[in-house]
């Protein structure tokens, strides 16, 4: 049984691949291999005999970490394998290390090894010290890592990357701005986003929670005269489905605020309603008094308690 793995030739490696993954699925990810060499890869297979557990183990590790980090290193190709991490180019500085921050040392040191020299330095120059140094020693043993880690962990970054404020509101450092922004997402994105500007960067998100709009801050912050004329603008079959979940006291004393006109007209929602369609209303009500706070009738953060006070 052969267990050493130092003492593996290129071809037995090869080798080893072709009898664990398979012949097929070995030659789709090999390219350019001639039947001659095809042919050596199955006399040398048939002549290994057994092969320990771990040294399969290794084989496989090395194979498919060197098999990622060519495809880093070239142009993606049309017919080429997948490339993990093709989204990190898109990314702009700020949002790379917004990115990486409160990531694990072995985390950065993979995604130090698809960037560029310039970009390197950028990230190393933003960490501590001490954790510089643990960075890159996980730089140099990356051939440990096995290629399901490497897919999971890109892949979990691409989903975060998806939630970081775009560039020009990084560089404009506007909360209100951004606040904005997500008062047009779906209710799940809206608070998926918030999570990841509140993990990645508190003081960002706290700028932004000064401006941060949504139905309950109108319902519960607002004063009695803008929540009538936010409400009494919105088309009464919307307010009616907004309504939806909320406490009936509430509920009666925003309808009793309107005039006896539209209060005589109301009719309120019976019955369970999916939440997509009480979200959109909901979304509708946000629209208007963001429509009325450019008209310059009231100042968002004011009223949300993140405006300047002055005693």
């Amino acid at each position: 049984m052969i267990t050493d793995y130092q003492m593996l030739s290129g071809l037995q490696k090869v080798a080893i691949l072709f009898s664990v993954v398979g012949e097929s699925l070995s030659l789709s990810l090999v390219k350019g291999l001639s039947k001659t060499e095809i042919r050596k890869i199955r006399s040398t297979l048939r002549g290994m005999g057994d092969v320990a557990f771990s040294v399969k183990k290794r084989v496989m590790e090395e194979f498919y970490f060197g098999f990622l980090s060519e495809q880093f290193q070239d142009e993606k190709t049309e017919d080429g394998p997948i490339h993990p991490f093709e989204f990190l180019p898109d990314l702009q500085d700020e949002q790379l290390l917004a990115l990486l921050n409160k990531e694990d040392p072995p985390v950065i040191a993979m995604v130090l090894a698809q960037l560029e020299p310039e970009k390197r330095m950028l990230i190393l120059d933003k960490v501590d010290p001490t954790e510089k140094g643990q960075i890159l020693i996980e730089l140099g043993s990356l051939d440990n890592i096995p290629l399901e880690g490497i897919i999971e962990v890109a892949a979990r970054l691409r989903n975060k990357s998806s939630y970081l404020p775009r560039t020009t509101e990084f560089s404009r450092g506007g909360g209100k701005e951004i606040a904005q922004i997500i008062s047009g997402m779906s209710s799940e994105e809206e608070e998926r986003y918030l999570q990841t500007l509140r993990n990645e960067d508190p003081a960002l998100y706290e700028d932004v929670k000064k401006y941060h709009l949504t139905f309950i801050d109108i319902i519960e912050k607002f004063p009695d005269g803008i929540l009538r004329d936010i409400m009494n603008t919105v088309d009464l079959s919307d307010v009616s489905m907004a309504m939806k979940g909320v406490d009936q006291e509430t509920v009666d004393r925003i309808i009793g605020n309107l005039p006896q006109k539209k209060q005589a007209m109301y009719e309120p929602e019976e019955g369970p309603r999916p939440k997509r369609e009480v979200d959109k209303a909901r979304k509708k009500v946000v629209g208007i008094a963001r429509d009325m706070e450019k008209e310059g009738q009231f100042n968002v953060a004011d009223l949300t308690g993140g405006g300047e006070m002055i005693e």
